[in-house]
């Protein structure tokens, strides 16, 4: 009996716990059922003693009070009063006259109100209070003896079936489990059995049965592995001769292998830092050129400026300033502040741009762009180097897309578009089309590049991300420029590129997925 309360009877416990739970709650249900059973019975009864104090009190009462028998209504009131559950009784008269038995203050469930008629005259109102009170006090002690009972019941019946289910299955289990606890190499002759069977076999038997074969079956498997064992002993030293043989030529094969990629990754790195230096070479040559043009209209202007504002003060010293003297003079400053202003603006805008695509160039942070201005000034920057050509561009982007995104790798990718245009595209021509339109596709930014350049033959386009493929080999093209685009977008950006199918120039579309900020 020990065993069967055991603390560390997980079986036993959670059957007790099961049944103890289903039996609670077949329990309450019942209890439940019965007190509600009880309670409708002694609502009924309650009901049925209003009924026969309309029958036994009212007339009663109607002749005391035509008789004006005070004492008497008094104790007929009280005797209403005396019935179980009533707890407040009133008579009201026509003339005002009232009598009352019991707790005014009563919290009333039920209230039933009496006229009273003598003869065909109503000569007053009969009110009773009732209350559940005693009620629930008879139903609370009840229901307390049934849920003890039912709780004593609960218990023995627990009781008998875990005695009945430890005597038949669990210590069984018990006997299995340290039987298996104990199975190992040494001990797979031991036979299991369990004690006190019947002769008929239950799931029980059938299941020592089957860890008896497993433990035959073992210890025929332990005898092929151990036969095997030894043969892959014998062969693991062999293994092992070849393998170090075969990792130290590997070995020396990856140490060549890795100082050739290292010479390659150095060598690809530095022809890629040369070429983004070389590109922004040429738009600080081209900006420079740009900018020359305003800043010398400005000091143009300003040396005439002066020889007015000296022409001037000379006058005024000489007290031979005219009215239309100063008029004249006056107004050709204005001109020459005008002139000075509009050179300024344009040499400032132009100094914006390249700052904007320069500084970027060679700093990789995640900014918040205008994409529309941003374009702008990697366009008007790059424009600088081709001036003197008619290219006709045609930008499409919406003003008010904002976006976090690596402005530096847009400059890139813009600029070796337009600058591969303008190197190989239009090769010899004066004018062509550029279309650079971006848009939004769902969570996608998406750039559409295209000329009407000369195009790309089928044979370069199968390579054209590849790094060193170019047209003019021997003529200033290192054929990284989309080596880098590629790997900026899918990379840095996380997107892709591809070179589309076209009839007359070349196409590339770059989709990358857009963060609004």
């Amino acid at each position: 009996m020990a065993g069967v309360f055991s603390f560390n009877n997980k079986l036993a416990r959670r059957v007790l716990i099961y049944i103890i739970l289903c039996s609670s709650v077949v329990s309450v249900i019942a209890v439940a059922t019965r007190l509600y059973v009880d309670f409708t019975d002694k609502v009924a009864q309650l009901e049925q003693r209003f009924d026969n104090i309309e029958t036994s009190y009212i007339e009663s009462i109607s002749t005391s009070l035509w008789d004006f028998n005070e004492a008497l209504v008094q104790q007929q009131i009280q005797g209403i009063v005396n019935l179980p559950d009533i707890e407040f009784a009133r008579v009201t008269t026509e003339f005002g006259n009232s009598y009352q038995v019991g707790d005014s203050a009563v919290i009333a469930e039920k209230v039933r109100n009496y006229p009273i008629v003598y003869g065909e005259n109503e000569i007053g109102l009969l009110t009773v209070y009732a209350s559940y009170n005693d009620i629930y006090q008879q139903l609370k002690q009840r229901g307390g003896f049934i849920v003890v009972t039912e709780i004593v019941k609960t218990f023995l019946v627990a009781l008998c079936i875990i005695v009945v289910v430890h005597w038949l299955i669990t210590r069984h289990i018990y006997r299995i489990t340290n039987y298996s606890q104990r199975l190992s190499s040494e001990t797979l002759t031991e036979e299991l059995v369990l004690d006190g069977r019947p002769v008929q076999k239950d799931e029980l038997d059938q299941l020592v049965d089957a860890i008896n074969a497993m433990r035959l079956a073992l210890k025929n498997d332990i005898v092929k592995l151990e036969e095997a064992e030894n043969a892959l002993i014998q062969l693991n030293g062999d293994l092992e001769i070849k393998v170090y043989q075969r990792t130290a030529e590997l070995e020396d094969s990856n140490k060549q292998l890795q100082r050739s990629l290292d010479d390659l990754t150095l060598a690809k790195d530095q022809l890629v830092q040369s070429e983004k230096m070389a590109s922004l070479g040429q738009l600080v040559a081209g900006v420079a050129h740009e900018v020359n043009t305003p800043l010398g209209i400005c000091v143009t202007s300003i040396t005439a400026l002066k020889e007015k504002v000296d022409h001037l003060t000379h006058l005024v010293d000489s007290e031979k300033l005219t009215k239309k003297e100063l008029t004249n003079t006056l107004s050709l400053l204005v001109e020459y502040e005008q002139i000075i202003e509009r050179s300024l603006n344009k040499a400032v805008e132009l100094i914006r741009g390249f700052k904007s695509v320069a500084v970027e160039q060679h700093t990789d942070p995640e900014l918040e762009i205008n994409l529309a201005r941003h374009v702008y000034d990697v366009v008007n920057t790059v424009k600088t180097l081709f001036k003197r050509k008619n290219y006709q561009l045609d930008i499409e982007v919406d003003e008010d897309l904002n976006l976090v995104t690596f402005p530096s790798a847009w400059n890139q990718i813009l600029t070796n578009f337009l600058m591969n245009s303008h190197i190989h595209g239009f090769d010899g021509r004066e004018g062509g089309n550029i279309k650079i339109a971006f848009s939004q596709q769902e969570h996608h930014l998406v750039l559409d590049y295209q000329d009407d350049g000369k195009g790309i033959s089928a044979e370069i386009k199968k390579h054209i991300f590849d790094p060193f493929v170019t047209t003019k080999r021997g003529q200033g093209g290192s054929g990284l420029g989309l080596n880098i685009v590629f790997n900026l977008v899918s990379s840095k950006l996380g997107g892709t590129i591809k070179c589309l199918d076209v009839e007359h120039g070349c196409a590339f579309k770059v989709i990358v997925p857009l963060a609004k900020s």
